[in-house]
């Protein structure tokens, strides 16, 4: 069975003004991992904004607070006499 690969296009470009000491230190990280210097801050920017957008889109809850989300889903309430005024109000506004 043959694997294929998929090698994305490198076309796109991104320029950073650092100190010499931030290179340095990036250059002696990238020495001690074996990568390119090139490489490491790539990869290093890319790990810190995978963890950036996971953290800001995905909700972690507790055992508790899962059950209590899927139960709200499950079993609603039933929709009282100040919840359908909101609807008929928001609908009558919105016009939907």
């Amino acid at each position: 069975m043959s694997e294929t690969t998929h090698i994305a296009s490198k076309t796109a470009r991104l320029e950073a003004r650092i100190t010499d000491e931030q290179k340095a230190l990036f250059q002696h990280a990238a020495d001690l991992t074996g990568r390119s210097l090139t490489e490491f801050v790539v990869s290093s920017a890319q790990e810190v904004a995978a963890r950036a957008v996971r953290e800001h889109e995905v909700l972690t809850l507790s055992g508790r607070d899962r059950q209590v989300f899927v139960d709200a889903l499950l079993k609603p309430n039933p929709r009282n006499k100040r919840l359908r005024q909101a609807a008929r109000r928001y609908r009558s506004i919105t016009g939907i």
